[in-house]
């Protein structure tokens, strides 16, 4: 191992040799060629001749003969000798010790052998696994187990007890100073080691935090992980390690089988009632019922398993954010190797558009910035520095400005940089585990489903019970009412429901398909319809996520409006109505000409390569025809940017005039570029720079700041310090096109909208003040604020909160699970890492397709295709739409079976002829789970259920407004069949013509029915007869087999029917259509009783502000729901 020699061979060779540790006052084995001669020497590798210092360097270098006492540990590496044997000889005694021995793993055999002291020992047996304690020290930190262990540097022994070796002298109870053999203080070094699970079975290289790491000096870092920043780790370090922390990558655990999985299905409470009657039916030989309900269960139960699956693949989409290759440094040399070969120790290299392969502590870095957008949800990229940072700086991940995350994307610069955490070990792992802890909650209409099951379950029962106790007490056989009653349980069992509702949400997501939209759980399309909260990430979400300039102030008072958004060409540059091309107007084409040229950003094909600050610089450059002045210069020096000075400066001359001046011109912050400027440009002119000057372009930068720009200064002049100020310019990342319309629609439809965002409050508020998200009597809450309360706390001022900053991962959960709690139905929309796991515990996670990493996608439940935020509109829209359709097949459903029921269940008590046989009875069930009903699921959505509000999750589909509609149509239908039976049997004897017309009776009644559930709010007149197609196609159908059977005389002899006149259809038909008649009479009391609500709602606002501004003569409160903002009272009481 170069450069990590020890200052005397490892002391495991002793255990090796003798089989035992050497006691107190023994000396440890003189050469021989026992287990660990020459021989056991010539099995090793070339590089591994003799056992290292740790078992991740038991494979390196060659033995060494011992240094003096006073001789320096040569590097990092070495110094940690003394603490591998103190700590072993201290925590585990002599006898763990020997268990320890040299390292085994891998088929490698540890040497023995060597001169002096460093010769014996023993190998060949395989490697028992590593292992560590899990108990800490005196000083809380954790015990690491470090073997195998090397001799220390011998001092002079003062007894017989001294003349042990170190660890021993240790363990006898003897003070031992690390200091004395050249070794740095134990406290610094295990003090910072981190304390891993299942210490006791394992031991290796530590892994550092990113927070701690950053604390740290680049030197104490290397000496913790044990690595050579320069040559990097060999291949055995390297596997010995891999060994420990395993590949850098994510393991997802086994999960239980497929086979599991498609069996907890049928916990449903619907299906499990459903299971049930199929189970009766077959006990009761009604093996029909049993089939067709069995292959409903089976549909239903499939489709659900597909979902459930391909949702759960959301977490093995973690790994295609990792970079397949990266470079690193191993023996001396740099490799390009794959990023799952990293371990904790080794040296990485980035460059421009390399993705971090690992969480890396930066060692050098030159103008370094890195995009940590899709991690921390920051727009800016992040400026990167080598130094230690402060504990009290460095509270969230955007503030480790050492601290290369795994995942996020070099945009400027390069650097080196040490590996402190791998795959789970990694802050993008701890987005991994968040991920694997979250469940996904059951939709609203799951839980509608499974309290509706609930529901019927209870009713059936009921009656059972009520149809036993009637026959009971008119003296019947309590079996024979038994079998009957639960005959007609079992057939008042939707079992249709479970059906239509999978096919009207699979046709929910096609159309949602066509609108730019992919769902990839079905009831989650009707979970949109309930949303009333949407938790929305800010970049590349609401904005464009391409930093744009939208102002520019001139140093001689002129403001400039600049037009069009991206990294294009398109707009313009207008100074007082007129529009400034070229060098039209100095003022401005000097602070473009500035930004151009101090600017290290290209911009090709209309895609950025470089910093997005200052690709707004080009493409205003662009905007102007300008953009050819960054190659009419040459660069003679740079200042690079940096976090600290928070400038850049470039020293040029023109290409056409390379022996003339040379010419600085400076960008950066407006504090730190002014102090370096002392005149200003006045109309062609250059002037002394004033207080008074100064005074106004801090006015300026402070209104601009305000607005949520991102505010830069720029001067030029021949030498830094004698700069001439130019101007400011205003950069901001804009809202996406459509946004503001969208939410303006959302807010007034009920829903409320929270932008969740990593940028500073000035940016968010800004932005949300824009889209109409912000007004003045909403609230912004920080990052650091979430953590201050606990989900109860935040869940009593959430509803006011209109945006959160500074917001990392676990705060957006935590906002999440607090809305939650309020009873809210939350979607989140995101479009990075971060957003990931917030994506999986909403209870809608909303993707954008385009900027989307693969991660989001997978971990949520729509994907917006074209990154539009309309679409969540129009997603909603869909969802309340099937939600009614949904409910208008209960509707139709419920009303039908309960009349089918009514009506033999009558006839069964009452002791009188049945009206229906059973295969007419079989006909209306196909009826009923049949194309009509089928088709009621298809039903167009209504174009105004988009304002209705978000319904309350809480409620059942079967509300109490519905059960009085479906009791209605079915005691219409039970009356009106049992009229026409009634009127049938006048001679007293039942015939085919008698069960004919009371059979068409009811099957025309179920037409009508249907025909009036298609809507619960509006007239059949209103939604068009013809607009469901293949609802007129299953009702003509069904008619016609229904005419069929009347008819056709091989179905005559089957259903027991016979042929009717012309003038019987006709009776039938205008009985029937009773039902929906009156079904539409109620509608229309309805609407009417609702359209007066309003006006009287309307009214008694109206006379409460009048009163109000009579009374107080103070500003309007809020009275209105959605008003926003308080009012501006006038002196005209009219115009309220």
């Amino acid at each position: 191992m170069r450069g990590r020699g020890w200052a005397s061979a490892p002391r495991a060779q002793w255990v090796r040799g003798n089989g035992r540790a050497p006691g107190v006052g023994e000396e440890p084995p003189q050469g021989g060629e026992g287990r660990g001669g020459p021989r056991a020497r010539r099995a090793l590798p070339r590089d591994c001749s003799a056992p290292a210092t740790n078992h991740a360097f038991a494979a390196g270098g060659a033995a060494r003969a011992p240094l003096p006492p006073s001789a320096p540990v040569r590097d990092s590496a070495r110094a940690r000798a003394p603490l591998a044997a103190e700590v072993v000889a201290t925590k585990l005694g002599p006898r763990r010790a020997r268990e320890c021995g040299a390292c085994r793993g891998g088929g490698r055999r540890a040497a023995g052998g060597g001169e002096g002291p460093s010769a014996g020992g023993g190998g060949g047996r395989r490697a028992a696994r590593p292992r560590r304690s899990g108990r800490a020290d005196r000083d809380g930190s954790p015990r690491l187990l470090s073997f195998p262990l090397p001799d220390r540097p011998q001092c002079a022994p003062s007894s017989r007890r001294e003349r042990a070796p170190a660890w021993r002298r240790r363990s006898a109870g003897h003070s031992f100073s690390p200091q004395a053999c050249g070794a740095l203080p134990r406290a610094s070094r295990v003090a910072r080691f981190q304390k891993i699970p299942n210490a006791e079975n394992e031991t290796m290289i530590p892994v550092l935090t990113s927070k701690k790491a950053s604390e740290l000096p680049v030197s104490e870092v290397a000496s913790i992980l044990q690595a050579d920043l320069q040559n990097g780790l060999n291949k055995c370090e390297v596997s010995h390690r891999r060994a420990f922390h395993g590949w850098n990558e994510f393991d997802i655990s086994e999960d239980e089988p497929l086979w599991k999985k498609y069996i907890s299905q049928f916990k449903n409470p619907l299906i499990m009632l459903l299971l049930a009657s199929a189970v009766i039916s077959v006990l009761m030989h009604q093996f029909d019922d049993a089939v067709s309900i069995t292959v409903a269960i089976l549909i239903v139960v499939t489709v659900a398993f597909v979902q459930e699956y391909r949702s759960e693949k959301s977490l093995e989409e973690l790994s295609k954010l990792m970079p397949p290759e990266c470079h690193c440094v191993r023996e001396g040399k740099l490799e390009h190797t794959l990023a799952r070969d990293l371990v904790p120790g080794d040296t990485v290299y980035l460059s421009v558009g390399d993705r971090v392969p690992a969480d890396l502590r930066l060692f050098e870095a030159v103008d370094l910035s890195i995009d940590e957008s899709s991690l921390t949800g920051e727009t800016t990229p992040c400026s990167k520095v080598t130094a230690p940072q402060p504990a009290a700086t460095n509270g969230d991940l955007a503030s480790r400005s050492n601290i290369a995350f795994m995942g996020t994307l070099v945009r400027c610069g390069k650097a080196k940089g040490i590996v402190i955490g791998t795959g789970e070990n990694s802050e993008f792992g701890e987005v991994f585990k968040m991920m694997q802890a979250e469940e996904a909650p059951k939709t609203p209409l799951q839980k509608s489903m499974d309290l509706l099951g609930k529901q019927l379950s209870f009713y059936s029962f009921g009656i059972i019970g009520i149809i036993m106790l009637v026959g009971w007490l008119l003296g019947k056989d309590i079996l024979e009412m038994f079998t009957i009653s639960v005959s007609l349980a079992v057939a008042a069992i939707p079992e249709g429901l479970p059906i239509v509702v999978t096919v009207t949400l699979a046709l929910g997501v096609m159309r949602m398909v066509k609108k730019r939209a992919i769902v990839k759980k079905l009831p989650i399309v009707e979970t949109l319809g309930c949303c009333n909260v949407i938790c929305s990430d800010k970049t590349g979400t609401l904005t464009k996520n391409e930093m744009t300039v939208t102002h520019i102030f001139t140093s001689d008072g002129l403001h400039a409006e600049v037009t069009g958004v991206g990294y294009n060409p398109f707009g313009e540059v207008i100074v007082d109505g007129d529009v400034v091309h070229g060098f039209y107007n100095p003022a401005v084409s000097r602070i473009v000409e500035a930004g151009c040229v101090c600017n290290d950003a290209v911009i090709r094909n209309n895609t950025l390569m470089g910093k997005p600050t200052e690709g707004a610089l080009i493409a205003l450059a662009m905007k102007m025809g300008l953009d050819g002045l960054q190659q009419d210069y040459v660069r003679k020096a740079e200042y690079p940017f940096s976090s600290e000075q928070k400038w850049m400066a470039v020293k040029c001359v023109h290409r056409t005039q390379q022996d003339g001046p040379e010419i600085c011109f400076m960008k950066g912050a407006y504090e730190q570029v002014i102090k370096y400027c002392t005149t200003y440009y006045s109309k062609g002119q250059t002037l002394a720079l004033t207080q008074q000057q100064r005074d106004l372009y801090q006015q300026e930068k402070a209104r601009m700041g305000s607005a949520g720009l991102r505010v830069l200064a720029l001067a030029s002049g021949p030498e830094l310090g004698q700069l001439t100020f130019l101007g400011l310019v205003g950069i901001i990342d804009p809202p996406r096109t459509g946004v503001k319309e969208a939410v303006t629609t959302l807010i007034a439809s009920g829903v409320s909208i929270k932008m969740i965002t990593g940028d500073s409050q000035e940016t968010a508020v800004a932005i949300a003040s824009r889209l109409g998200l912000y007004s003045k009597t909403s609230q912004s809450v920080s990052g650091e604020e979430i953590d201050a309360m606990d989900v109860q706390q935040l869940s009593q001022i959430v509803p006011k909160v209109a945006v959160f900053y500074r917001a990392s991962p676990r705060h957006k959960m935590k906002i999440i699970k607090s809305l939650q709690k309020n009873g809210s139905v939350v979607a989140m929309t995101g479009d990075g890492v971060n957003d990931a796991v917030a994506l999986k515990a909403a209870d809608i996670g909303v993707a954008m397709g385009q900027t989307g990493t693969d991660v989001c996608k997978e971990a949520a439940d729509m994907i917006l295709v074209d990154d539009d935020f309309q679409t969540i509109m129009s997603a909603i829209e869909e969802g309340k739409g099937i939600y009614n359709n949904i409910k208008n097949f209960v509707r139709f459903q419920l009303s039908t079976s309960i009349a089918a029921l009514t009506l033999i269940s009558l006839a069964t008590l009452m002791n009188f002829p049945n009206p229906l046989n059973a295969m007419q009875i079989l006909w209306i069930n196909i009826i009923m789970d049949g194309p009509p009903a089928q088709s009621l699921g298809v039903e167009p959505v209504d174009k105004d259920v988009i304002r209705k509000p978000p319904r309350n999750w809480k409620d059942s589909i079967l509300t109490r407004n519905l059960i009085l509609k479906i009791l209605v149509s079915s005691i219409i239908i039970v009356c009106g069949t049992l009229f026409v039976f009634w009127r049938e049997l006048r001679d007293n004897v039942i015939t085919p013509r008698d069960t004919t017309m009371t059979f068409t009776c009811f099957v025309f009644f179920d037409m009508f029915n249907a025909l009036s559930s298609r809507s619960q709010t509006k007239s059949v007149f209103e939604i068009g007869l013809c607009s469901n197609k293949m609802f007129c196609y299953a009702v003509l159908g069904s008619i016609m087999g229904q005419l069929l059977v009347i008819y056709f005389p091989p179905l005559q002899k089957v259903f027991q029917t016979e042929s009717l006149s012309i003038l019987d259809l006709l009776f039938l038909v205008g009985l029937t259509s009773s039902v929906c008649v009156v079904a539409e009479i109620i509608k229309k009391v309805e609407r009417s009783r609702e359209k007066i609500q309003k006006h009287v709602s309307s009214t008694s606002s109206s006379f409460l502000e009048v009163w109000f501004r009579e009374r107080s003569g103070q500003q309007l409160i809020e009275i209105h729901p959605h008003l926003q903002t308080a009012l501006p009272l006038t002196e005209d009481v009219s115009c309220v």
